[in-house]
């Protein structure tokens, strides 16, 4: 059983987000707007509501805007005020006060695991939780409260585990487990990085959720580039399976069952809008009405 609360956040956000050329040659991934809002505030209110209000987040060259965004803006600010635009004005406000946000820039683009390796001076010696910048769960699905309580009950690592088709198994790091008696969790037991749909041991994909014990840092500083030559966080998480739990080993999996998607990816960042569009109160039922109507139009038949 781990003591220690949880309170810091890592989001890896250095990525060149080459899926989303050409949007994405000037304006950073984790900013692409998903409805009314840029894709990375998503992720970092599912980290407040989750307790974590200590955000770290990790970028690269031509990131700043994300820097700006959760910054104040006192003429924008001043001016929405003189018009009474209270509206806009408590969106503007909203995500400058949402969190203490920090960052520290990766500077040479070398994985993930080096990507969480560059938090280690803003971590320090606590359990901490890392959300990639572009992977969003609904927020009517949230799963790291699980995961947090998993980690007080059980201690170690824990990571956020999705059930995928055997032919997709190949784009994630797949996970092998075994039940934890008298939990929901389960114990992960060996870690593959991108395998080949063959040689995966289960089709548990690891998604961008994960609960670290501070040791992950000393393993990822002795850490060799595996895949892609890159430093994988993968790798890092594997040696601490077999690594003793009074040591800070032992990894853990919750298995999420809700709604996920990967905003670095066309499909999936429409299907996203789609839905958190039709899912809000403001919106929702107009935007519906419109898409019902779309969908039985000739013009969508003719498409």
């Amino acid at each position: 059983m781990s003591t220690t609360r949880v309170t810091k956040a890592v989001i890896p956000a250095a990525g060149l987000g080459t899926r989303f050329l050409p949007a994405t040659k000037a304006t950073p991934k984790e900013m692409l707007p998903v409805v009314d809002r840029p894709a990375i505030q998503y992720v970092v209110e599912e980290a407040v509501e989750a307790g974590l209000d200590d955000v770290l987040i990790i970028t690269g060259r031509n990131k700043t805007s994300l820097e700006d965004h959760f910054d104040r803006a006192p003429l924008l600010e001043r001016t929405l005020s003189n018009k009474n635009d209270t509206d806009r004005l408590a969106a503007v406000l909203e995500a400058a006060e949402l969190a203490t946000v920090h960052y520290v820039r990766q500077g040479e683009a070398r994985g993930l695991g080096h990507a969480v390796l560059c938090a280690d001076m803003h971590v320090g010696d606590e359990p901490f939780a890392v959300l990639l910048g572009d992977d969003l769960i609904d927020v009517r699905n949230p799963v790291l409260d699980q995961m947090l309580a998993v980690r007080a009950e059980l201690g170690g690592s824990v990571l956020c585990l999705m059930e995928v088709p055997a032919s997709q198994i190949h784009l994630y790091g797949c996970a092998a487990v075994e039940p934890v008696p008298g939990s929901d969790a389960v114990r992960v037991t060996d870690l593959v990085e991108k395998p080949d749909t063959e040689s995966a041991p289960s089709n548990l994909a690891v998604i961008g959720r994960y609960v670290l014990d501070p040791s992950v840092f000393e393993v990822l500083r002795n850490t060799k580039p595996g895949r892609g030559d890159e430093i994988q966080l993968t790798d890092a998480l594997k040696t601490l399976t077999t690594t003793a739990a009074e040591e800070g080993g032992q990894v853990y999996g919750v298995v999420f069952n809700g709604r996920r998607y990967d905003t670095g990816d066309k499909q999936s960042y429409l299907q996203a809008t789609v839905r958190l569009a039709s899912g809000r109160d403001d919106l929702g039922p107009e935007f519906r009405a419109w898409l019902r109507e779309f969908v039985a139009s000739e013009e969508f038949e003719n498409d």
